[in-house]
């Protein structure tokens, strides 16, 4: 390890400035691409509705007049992906029964819940509630939430994020589970999964804002959309009945109507000891009724062929969607996602131009826009259950997921997931010639690192780079978006958008894109990355 770190260090120092370096980023092609792909013609480009095809024909007419190749399968602009889709389909009834007394909850304000599984009605009678900690098991990390128990038709109640999350300085846990960086355990998507292999009836995470990384409206709003999932062969074995969120103050209500110290239990949870806990005399029901069925959704694949290694790729990525048509605000029911993400699709549009426009890189260059992101990555998912081109073999993924509007150019550059791989060394080279430093994510209790596009490839191995600036929480511009847009119908391209620093940031980019399809060297995960050992199966593909 420490010869290929030399190796990489020399190879850095060996590239010079190149014609790759007078290439630049339009800021008016960027915004013009956000203020189509995000207008109201394109109805938030939801997955499986008319916004989808109105966005699909955007990107591949975009990628056609540059004069890329279509990177598909079978020399197809697109892949199609095969998903599953529930909605809901008239009011929730949720009951609890504790002290001989029964009350009802409320879908929304109290809690939210939907299903993966492709039947039309989600029934839970009386189940038992048990409060599982984190709903983590982790044997590599010497944890174990479930500690044996049976917990085949029960509702699970567990803790948002990692059970290190905000322990007090020399808790015996911290740094067990990354400090306050939430590893995928802290993902919601793990714990529904998890609980689904403990033979849960339903599971519900409770909610605090701080833990989750964002505030119950944000779940709340985009509740309503269409829930997605990859069309699975066992759906039974691998999705719960029920699964959802509860606020804090209520699931806190539960605790006490069984008699129990909910923030001592909560400390308890902390510790590698705890074991499951039974709310004795606390019941749940859940009767909903959903439309279930299976569509076929788009990843939109462009390519520009290696001049030398053809085989070799770096591949860049956006996710194309956003939320579709969901939950009014106002009057407003179409969620735009003009910064998420038809900013990062811009970007991606905008770097196939670039790279179309100076000499044929050494490896083939793959430009991706993902479907079904919002709905849990499934685009990228999809493809890394089925790549079109050998992931074995690419270099690199350098994800997109939002820009911020403006012309103050950060001199920061946010690296999510910084220290997992030697990406980062191609990145720094590059920004620094930008008078640019690179900071990890600032605020790493959310998981951002495992909430986009790059995981489902990096799982299988594929080296990730997801940095962006702006959003460092110490400007305006990022903190008023996070409060005010994100996930919201207020996402909206406005006539004063320009797209000045954005330019910057994709100009950087494209140089570590460019560095990488014209280099001979293949970035790896650092020692100790939870990805490490999934690449090193395929190291002999690239000797």
């Amino acid at each position: 390890m420490t010869q290929h770190r030399i190796l990489l260090a020399a190879v850095l120092a060996l590239l010079t400035a190149s014609p790759a370096l007078a290439q630049q980023a339009d800021a008016a092609r960027l915004n013009e691409h956000v203020r189509v792909l995000a207008s109201d013609e394109f109805e938030g480009r939801g997955v499986a509705t008319p916004g989808e095809q109105r966005t699909v024909d955007y990107l591949v007419g975009q990628f056609q007049a540059l004069g890329l190749e279509p990177g598909g399968p079978d020399g197809q602009w697109v892949q199609r992906a095969q998903l599953g889709r529930t909605r809901q389909d008239g009011p929730a009834t949720i009951t609890v029964n504790a002290g001989g007394a029964s009350r009802a909850l409320a879908r929304g304000p109290d809690i939210l819940v939907s299903s993966d599984r492709p039947v039309d009605r989600i029934t839970v009678n009386d189940a038992e509630v048990v409060f599982a900690g984190y709903g983590v098991s982790a044997p590599e990390r010497g944890w174990d939430d479930f500690k044996g128990m049976d917990l085949r038709g029960k509702i699970l109640l567990v803790i948002v994020n990692d059970p290190d999350f905000g322990a007090p300085e020399g808790h015996p846990v911290a740094g067990r589970f990354d400090g306050n960086a939430m590893t995928f355990y802290g993902r919601w998507t793990y714990k529904f999964q998890e609980a689904a292999r403990q033979g849960a009836a339903a599971v519900l995470v409770i909610h605090d804002t701080a833990g989750a990384g964002y505030g119950w409206s944000v779940l709340e709003g985009s509740s309503t959309a269409p829930k997605f999932d990859i069309v699975r062969a066992n759906p039974d074995a691998e999705r719960v009945p029920a699964q959802g969120w509860i606020q804090g103050p209520v699931a806190a209500q539960l605790f006490a109507d069984a008699g129990l110290d909910y923030a001592a239990l909560r400390a308890a949870a902390r510790t590698p000891e705890f074991a499951p806990v039974t709310l004795t005399g606390v019941t749940m029901s859940v009767d909903f009724g959903q439309t279930a069925d299976r569509i076929e959704s788009r990843n939109v694949l462009a390519r520009i062929p290696g001049a030398g290694h053809p085989d070799e790729t770096v591949l860049y990525g956006a996710h194309w969607d956003a939320y579709g048509r969901a939950t009014p605000v106002g009057d407003d029911d179409i969620y735009n996602g003009a910064v998420d993400n038809a900013t990062g699709v811009a970007g991606l549009i905008e770097l196939a131009r670039l790279f179309k426009a100076g000499a044929a890189p050494d490896r083939s260059v793959v430009f991706a826009a993902w479907t079904a992101e919002e709905a849990g990555l499934l685009g990228a998912e999809y493809y890394a259950a089925n790549p079109v081109w050998p992931l074995e073999t690419t270099v690199a993924n350098i994800n997109m997921d939002s820009f911020l509007p403006g012309t103050e150019i950060s001199p920061q550059i946010v690296v999510m997931g910084a220290g997992k791989s030697e990406t980062d060394a191609w990145l720094e080279r590059r920004a620094t010639e930008q008078g640019r430093t690179l900071i990890p994510d600032p605020a790493p209790q959310a998981g951002g690192f495992y909430r986009s596009d790059h995981f489902p490839l990096a799982k299988k191995g594929v080296p990730a780079l997801f940095g962006f600036a702006g959003f460092t929480g110490h400007n305006a511009a990022s903190r008023d978006y996070v409060a005010n847009r994100y996930h919201k119908p207020s996402d909206e391209w406005t006539s004063d958008w320009v797209m000045d620093a954005a330019a910057v940031d994709v100009d950087l980019l494209y140089l570590v894109g460019r560095d990488l399809a014209d280099s001979r060297a293949w970035p790896e995960w650092n020692p100790g990355a939870e990805f490490e050992a999934a690449r090193a199966v395929s190291a002999a593909a690239r000797e």
